[in-house]
Formats: structure tokens, C-alpha cells, sequence
């Protein structure tokens, strides 16, 4: 975690926007107290495109070449409540 005055904040605000997007948290103060803190947000809060945006800057994933088109895959079929037991199933044995 990286602690930063109100004005440093200011004058290199980008630099710590681009730390933050690193998953960094900074704390603001204020003549030494802390008042603040600019934390990522989780990707819960990210809507689909900003989460792919994000794993694609991590290379987690590829971003599609230019006029790629992506083509998904059909879900797979899943009878009733299968999936919520089996999951169930594998954290009660974990």
C-alpha cells in the first residue's frame, strides 16, 4: 500500500490511477493523517466488457485480432440443479 498527500496526489494523480489499476491501494492524507483511500474496484463491479478490458491488460486473455469475430460455444446442457450440487459437493470435501 503506498500512503500519498493530498497535493502529490494531485500533481501525479495518472501515476497513481495507474498503480491502483495494478490492484495497488493508495491512502490519501492530509498534513499526515490519513483521509482517503483509491482502491480498485473487484471485478464484480465491472461490467463484461470493463472485466474482459481488464484480463486482457493482464494477459489473462488474447484480445481478438482486428475484424475476428469471436464465435462461442453452445452451454452446456445441465440438468436441473447439477452444477450448484456439484459444487456443493466439491467445497464440502475440500
Amino acid at each position: 500500500m503506498t500512503t500519498v498527500g493530498i497535493r502529490e496526489a494531485k500533481i501525479n494523480l495518472s501515476k497513481y490511477l495507474k498503480m491502483v489499476r495494478q490492484g495497488h491501494e493508495v491512502t490519501l492524507t492530509d498534513r499526515g493523517q490519513p483521509v482517503g483511500k483509491i482502491v480498485p474496484i473487484t471485478a464484480a463491479e465491472l461490467s463484461l466488457e470493463e472485466r474482459i478490458r481488464y484480463l486482457e491488460e493482464r494477459g489473462v486473455l488474447a484480445p481478438a485480432l482486428p475484424g475476428e469475430k469471436s464465435v462461442l460455444s453452445s452451454p452446456v446442457p445441465v440438468l436441473h440443479d447439477a452444477a450448484q450440487r456439484y459444487l456443493r459437493e466439491d467445497r464440502d470435501n475440500a
